[in-house]
């Protein structure tokens, strides 16, 4: 089983290396291909349908599909799309791009938050998904990389993209590994094994709260993802490059925060751990609101990074515990496509308001700082 961990942990870096590219990469992308600076929650917006409509069919497709074939073609369906990104000349393609990129990351994430929750103690699940903010973080990384070159956002999308080809190969070659653990399981196991539907889930007593908790958790880290870029370079005048680097900062305050949780996690209850995060999150903000003070504003974006560590991963674990390991599946994927509803309206509502204001200023009239 330790073998198939590392090759989860693989899988979930694999997951986060997409979520951060786009808002890092935006300000100088769009230019290139002459869209406005709210086309990019259009993009967001078809991907994270994608999300809801494979993490709705999640229980369905795991139960008769298996967690490993699943997760092996959802990365294959993200490494394509990237490999599209790089190519494409015309903004609408993008959109057209973004379906694949949508399906496969719904249907990784549901899948795996599921089979870690009920196999898994509370730190892996803390470490999990430390390893996909791993991915977020080196997603916008790569790109500062090539952003300071002509086109370099192109080849910042390729790269990424050969790493989820070889991503999608060790998970072809962990097959066996899946169906081991499968058939361990089932003889020890008097369960039902039969998924309940989505509706019958969504009926029971507390689901609609768990609900709602991931739509608002899930609508500020992508907001923040997608955007903080865009202010750290219209609002506080640092150069775009700049702003990729401190937009990776946030996603590695997240990486930080959730292995942490994963140390602390068997000593302090996780409900504890969630509302410690929310508080962190609160602080964060402030600091990213005062005006004219880039350094304050940078180091505000890590703290909410930070706050938002423990939110998602220790709700996911508590789900078997709160409803059972018969529904769990069903209600994880419930509450992954809350949540990608969540990243499909607030990022391109934060868009349409900042449209109208100086956050809309073009990129190349800001300061190198």
């Amino acid at each position: 089983m330790l073998l198939l961990l590392a090759i989860i942990y693989l899988a979930f870096i694999s997951l986060g290396l997409p979520d951060s590219l786009l808002g890092s990469s935006w300000p100088i992308m769009r230019g290139d291909l002459d869209a406005s600076l709210e086309f990019a929650g259009v993009i967001s917006i078809v991907v994270s349908a994608g999300t809801v409509v494979s993490s709705l069919l999640s229980t369905r497709l795991t139960h008769y599909v298996g967690t490993g074939k699943v997760v092996a073609v959802s990365v294959l369906m993200t490494a394509i799309a990237l490999f599209g990104f790089s190519l494409t000349y015309n903004a609408w393609l993008l959109v057209l791009l973004a379906v694949p990129l949508g399906l496969g990351a719904g249907a990784v994430d549901a899948a795996l938050n599921n089979f870690v929750a009920i196999n898994y103690k509370a730190k892996h699940m803390n470490y999990l998904h430390s390893f996909w903010a791993v991915g977020a973080t080196a997603g916008p990384l790569i790109l500062a990389l090539y952003l300071s070159q002509q086109q370099g956002w192109r080849d910042g999308y390729a790269s990424i993209s050969y790493i989820q080809f070889a991503l999608v190969a060790v998970l072809l070659l962990a097959l066996p590994l899946w169906r081991r653990a499968t058939s361990e399981k089932l003889p020890a196991s008097g369960e039902q094994h039969t998924p309940i539907g989505n509706v019958t889930a969504f009926k029971m007593k507390g689901v609609k709260l768990q609900l709602l908790t991931f739509f608002c958790y899930c609508s500020l880290v992508a907001g923040t993802g997608l955007w903080a870029a865009s202010y750290l370079i219209s609002q506080q005048q640092v150069s775009a490059a700049n702003a990729a680097f401190w937009t990776a900062m946030y996603f590695l305050g997240i990486t930080l925060g959730r292995f942490i949780c994963g140390f602390v996690s068997e000593r302090i209850a996780e409900d504890k751990l969630v509302r410690g995060g929310v508080l962190t999150i609160f602080v964060g903000v402030m600091f990213l609101l005062i005006p004219s003070w880039p350094m304050l504003a940078k180091i505000g974006l890590m703290v909410i990074g930070f706050g938002c560590a423990p939110i998602y991963p220790n709700t996911i674990h508590l789900t078997p515990q709160r409803f059972g390991k018969q529904a769990s599946q069903t209600i994880i994927g419930l509450s992954m496509a809350c949540a990608y509803v969540g990243t499909s309206l607030m990022p391109p509502f934060i868009g349409l308001l900042a449209a109208s204001s100086s956050f809309c200023r073009p990129a190349n009239r800001i300061a190198n700082v």
